[in-house]
């Protein structure tokens, strides 16, 4: 069964923020006791579709839900509105919100993630706080859109939710006349070439979708350069099927080592 949820659940307290002209959602665990971790969640919607809402159906309101820590989702400018720089510079600029306000926001650690393009948009601005100076602890983007080159999984893709034809439509709104040319890393995280100094990362992807390759490509990059870096791989060609089919035994699996890896990197 697919489930949409776009209202959060008693557990969770929401408060409204804006951000220069960016407006966000900031989540608060209405029960379970305040870590101190802040963490900026991105949606997904392959750079053209999506909303700041759709935190809470992701791995980001369980961050606030189950752990406690303080979630920020930007509502980013989707592509068919303004092309590159503008989501990726918006989403960075929320991060620059949290950096500034870690004394308030009692955030000894940050983290980024999201999924899909949410998940390209995580490590984006992870690279973007790596060369301006903001110090980022950890990275979860999750079957992240990172590559508009096609790769062996995303040419002639067919999987269930997202594939070629809907990837090649993402990449020309977001990146217009240059979708199909070397650009850079800020736009399309494949193209980067020095991983050094990047947060730890974790992931995971289905094997039939159209981000498995540049998934594991990017996570190889990371290891390469010395970062701490692991990639979970599921049997499925169901793209965001943690969020969209979440009570099925796969999503309860990949849930579970999600929070394993949080709580590994972040909690211990």
């Amino acid at each position: 069964m697919v489930r949409i949820r776009l209202k959060p659940d008693k557990d969770i307290k929401v408060q409204k923020l804006r951000v220069g002209r960016v407006p966000a959602l900031v989540l608060r665990p209405a029960k379970a006791e305040e870590i101190p971790v802040a963490v900026l969640w991105i949606h997904g919607g392959g750079y053209i579709l999506g909303m700041k809402e759709m935190v809470y159906m992701s791995r980001g309101a369980d961050l606030a839900k189950k752990y406690g820590a303080t979630v920020f989702s930007p509502g980013y400018t989707l592509a068919w509105q303004k092309p590159y720089p503008a989501a990726a510079e918006e989403c960075y600029a929320v991060l620059e919100y949290i950096d500034r306000h870690r004394e308030e926001l009692k955030a000894e650690k940050i983290v980024v993630g999201g999924e899909s393009a949410g998940g390209g948009l995580a490590a984006a601005v992870c690279m973007m706080a790596r060369d301006r100076g903001i110090h980022v602890d950890f990275q979860i983007p999750l079957y992240p859109m990172i590559s508009n080159i096609d790769t062996d999984s995303s040419r002639d893709n067919h999987g269930k939710v997202w594939n070629t034809r809907k990837n090649h439509l993402g990449w020309r709104m977001y990146l217009r006349s240059d979708a199909k040319k070397t650009v850079s890393p800020y736009a399309a995280p494949s193209h980067r070439t020095d991983h050094s100094g990047l947060p730890p990362c974790y992931t995971f992807v289905g094997d039939g979708e159209p981000f498995y390759r540049e998934t594991l490509d990017y996570v190889s990059a990371l290891r390469a350069a010395g970062v701490d870096a692991e990639a979970d791989v599921y049997p499925t060609d169901f793209h965001a099927f943690d969020m969209l089919k979440p009570d099925e035994e796969l999503s309860k699996e990949a849930i579970r080592r999600f929070n394993m890896h949080f709580e590994k990197a972040v909690l211990q």
